[in-house]
């Protein structure tokens, strides 16, 4: 089945904020503005991150749907390290918010979207 161009844009929205998000989390917390210098183990904050990342890359609506309430964690704690922390750790942290927005839009949307051809392959007709 051919997706339309929306959804592909969808998910290519979805795919690439997940892997930023995963790439900002490593690189924050590993060198560019760790919690603790050298050894923060705030770092596997990304290991849950990994757990949708294939359903996104196959695109699989179910994914989309669970992910799309988990990603509010990483929300809230950009909101919350943007508000208390200073400097870069700050700025970082409002990336993460901005990322884990656009993930956020995407998925709902990819989820609604797709939802029309969920229901054409429950019940062919």
């Amino acid at each position: 089945m051919i997706k339309p161009l929306s959804v592909q844009q969808l998910q290519l929205g979805a795919s690439i904020s997940l892997i930023a998000l995963i790439l900002l989390c490593l690189c924050w917390e590993s060198f560019l503005a760790p919690l603790k210098p050298n050894s923060s183990l705030l770092i596997l904050k990304v290991v849950p991150l990994l757990i949708p990342l294939f359903g996104i890359l196959k695109g699989k609506r179910y994914t989309y749907q669970w992910t799309s309430m988990f990603i509010l964690l990483y929300f809230t704690e950009g909101v919350v390290r943007a508000w208390a922390d200073t400097g870069l750790s700050a700025k970082l942290a409002l990336v993460e918010v901005a990322l884990t927005l656009l993930f956020f839009i995407c998925a709902i949307f990819y989820a609604k979207v797709t939802r029309f051809y969920a229901k054409q392959t429950r019940n062919p007709s």
